[in-house]
């Protein structure tokens, strides 16, 4: 059997403590049997035949920008079949004006209403998934996500809006997807959005166990694609 590679790159803004994640998530792999390489730099994005051979690749990146080159090559990786997993900003508010980068993910960061230390609740849609599989509804402290999301998107879980004051409060009440599955071609894509602080993890097991399943789940695609030959010119024009 062949050695599983998955590739974590960190960076952007300090406040979500993305060296801190990006180890955790290392780890997490880790006792999949996955080796884990993680780059401090986007260069590591530079080569694409080197990106196609990983099984999973998990940005830690939070706002920035990204050179078109480097985008471009995440997304035919992942349309190959290799895995893209992430969470909170460090995926889904990465590079702000790449919308091809948006549209690969399935959402994008537009507010936090309250900021940080809102109390919430995170509500699994049981049989959504084998990755929710066992997992309560459960609480966390810690900035509430509002994202615009692909109606493409398959939601795991769920929170509640609006829980404090802001502009939108004057609409009706929504349940905002915390985490979701979508496919990229022929990859698999997974994010969740807790994890405004490494620590978060700590206080709400859960949401590591939804972080470790969803990565896992997302690099296992690598090996699907290319048991049943499945080649991306079914989605090339």
């Amino acid at each position: 059997m062949s050695e599983k590679h998955a590739l974590i790159f960190q960076g952007g803004w300090d406040g979500h403590e993305p060296a801190l994640v990006a180890k955790r998530f290392a780890s997490l792999l880790e006792k999949h049997g996955y080796r884990c390489t993680i780059s401090d730099t986007q260069d590591c994005l530079a080569d694409l035949e080197t990106l196609k051979a990983l099984d999973l690749i998990v940005p830690c990146w939070t706002m920035g920008e990204i050179p078109q080159e480097y985008s471009m090559n995440v997304s035919k990786a992942v349309a190959s079949g290799v895995g893209l997993a992430g969470c909170h900003g460090g995926m889904c508010d990465a590079f702000r004006n790449d919308v091809e980068w948006q549209f690969m993910t399935g959402g994008q960061w537009v507010a936090h209403p309250g900021c940080d230390g809102v109390n919430y609740m995170v509500n699994i849609r049981r049989g959504s998934s084998p990755i929710v599989e066992g997992i309560e509804d459960f609480p966390v402290c810690s900035e509430q996500y509002y994202l615009h999301i692909d109606p493409a998107v398959e939601i795991l879980a769920t929170t509640r809006f609006p829980l404090v004051p802001y502009y939108h409060s004057s609409n009706k009440p929504v349940d905002m997807p915390v985490a979701w599955t979508k496919f990229w071609g022929n990859g698999r894509v997974f994010y969740c959005s807790l994890g405004h602080h490494d620590d978060v993890f700590d206080k709400s097991p859960e949401a590591q166990l939804l972080m470790e399943r969803g990565m896992v789940w997302a690099a296992e695609g690598k090996a699907y694609a290319v048991a049943h030959g499945l080649t991306t010119e079914r989605f090339e024009g």
